[in-house]
């Protein structure tokens, strides 16, 4: 049978492949397993949601699942990933539970867990979990049995927490925030103006079913809009439930992951705040940001793609910031997660300190063309170990030289094999790629 957690925790069709008996049963094995660990007190769970309309249905059974495993339940309504990861070290608690699917499209939904400290747990606490599922023990009783309440302030700790992380006023900037219709409606606006921004929401409306329609991260368009109209000095995309950000500069243009953790690791390099002189990022991060940082004697250390490998390097060698391409930052001093609100803030920090507009500080790093072609295939670890396959990377590679970049990456779920290239122009890109895929093509 296949994993039940993913990259990023439970995920599916919400009331179809993610129902309510699922979710009860993965929240009160996750008390047991945490009670199993710790028996020195009882369980304290903090749940959080996106404002999908599924996650009341979700937060219900996760909320029931817990208290009747013997954890006693903090709700902190619909707030962005972040802010849950946040409060579980905040409030002391041993759990975190947010029901979110992220960016996808509202009829998904999901679960993603925290441990002590707002940390992703580890393969091995959710396997434990995950085979905990059909455990049938005997279930705590009269006052034994978990109790629910409301934490009314846990907006206000979480902007306290963005606020104190941000090193600048933002006074004099203008910014408009696109919130996905999702968990950070209310608290991004919130957030940027307290720390002295202007601001414009947009797709601050959550109705339960417009989350990440046609907006937000995945869809900036809107944004890049709205950006020149309101004459803003930026704009700044999260996703539905705010672990991400992208950014627009002032004339439209879309300011990317790399771009964003450019700004940031030179700012910090700057203040003596980027531990080793290191930056961490996925191997998709582009050719660009390896030259940029090359050229301020950064070290850009890579790991594979999910921003889950990114926090194991960072804790693992104790660096302080690392990245994807697609807006998950992490900034380890401050979060434990990619938190799309602290990022934002950091970088219009680093705008309002310098003085600098976002178009030039985002312009120490030139993105190279990179084109992607996905070749399905009949067995994926063929190709990977193929000889003719190999020597049409290292032709290709040795043409690009120093200038373009290669990568073949068999896709985790799918019988496909990906094919990024990054050259100096678009159409010697896209050549080398369909070169390349159509030597997949032919060993497959």
């Amino acid at each position: 049978m296949a994993r039940l957690f993913g990259t990023d925790g439970v995920r599916g069709l919400a009331n179809a492949e993610l129902t309510p008996e699922l979710a009860m049963s993965v929240a009160a094995s996750a008390a047991r397993v945490l009670a199993a660990h710790d028996r020195s007190h009882r369980p304290v769970a903090i749940v959080g949601r996106d404002p999908r309309a599924s996650g009341e249905m979700l937060e219900a059974a996760v909320v029931a699942g817990l208290a009747s495993a013997g954890a006693d339940v903090l709700r902190v309504g619909v707030l962005p990933t972040p802010a849950v990861a946040f409060l579980v070290g905040d409030l002391t608690a041993d759990l975190g539970v947010m029901i979110s699917a992220s960016h996808n499209p509202m009829p998904d939904n999901g679960i993603k867990l925290f441990g002590e400290g707002g940390h992703k747990l580890p393969d091995g606490i959710e396997d434990e979990i995950e085979a905990g599922l059909t455990a049938h023990g005997a279930r705590p009783t009269g006052a034994q049995i978990g109790r629910v309440s409301d934490v009314d302030d846990a907006l206000d700790r979480y902007v306290a927490h963005l606020l104190a992380a941000t090193p600048h006023s933002l006074a004099g900037l203008r910014v408009v925030v696109d919130c996905a219709n999702g968990a950070a409606s209310q608290a991004a606006p919130e957030a940027y103006r307290k720390a002295g921004a202007e601001v414009v929401a947009l797709h601050a409306d959550p109705d339960g079913v417009n989350i990440n329609d046609g907006c937000g991260s995945t869809h900036p368009e809107d944004l890049c809009a709205a950006v020149v109209e309101h004459g803003a000095d930026l704009g700044i995309a999260h996703d539905g439930d705010a672990d991400r950000c992208l950014a627009v500069d002032a004339r439209g243009n879309l300011v990317d992951g790399d771009q964003i953790m450019a700004v940031l690791a030179l700012a910090m390099a700057e203040a003596g705040e980027l531990a080793e002189t290191t930056l961490v990022a996925t191997v998709m991060s582009n050719l660009g940001l390896h030259l940029a940082m090359r050229e301020h004697e950064i070290v850009l250390r890579t790991t594979a793609v999910g921003d889950r490998y990114v926090l194991e390097e960072l804790r693992a060698g104790g660096f302080s910031l690392g990245g994807e391409q697609s807006g998950h930052v992490v900034l380890p001093g401050h979060a434990t997660t990619g938190d799309g609100l602290l990022t934002a803030m950091r970088l219009m920090g680093r705008m309002a300190a310098t003085g600098k507009p976002l178009a030039e500080l985002a312009g120490v790093m030139r993105r190279l063309p990179q084109v992607l072609v996905n070749v399905r295939v009949a067995d994926k670890a063929a190709v990977a170990a193929s000889p003719a396959v190999r020597e049409a990377v290292d032709a290709v590679s040795a043409e690009l030289g120093d200038e373009g970049r290669v990568l073949l990456r068999p896709s985790g779920t799918e019988q496909l094999v990906r094919v990024m290239v990054e050259a100096p122009a678009e159409d010697t890109a896209q050549a080398a790629a369909d070169r390349l895929a159509g030597v997949v093509a032919s060993v497959s």
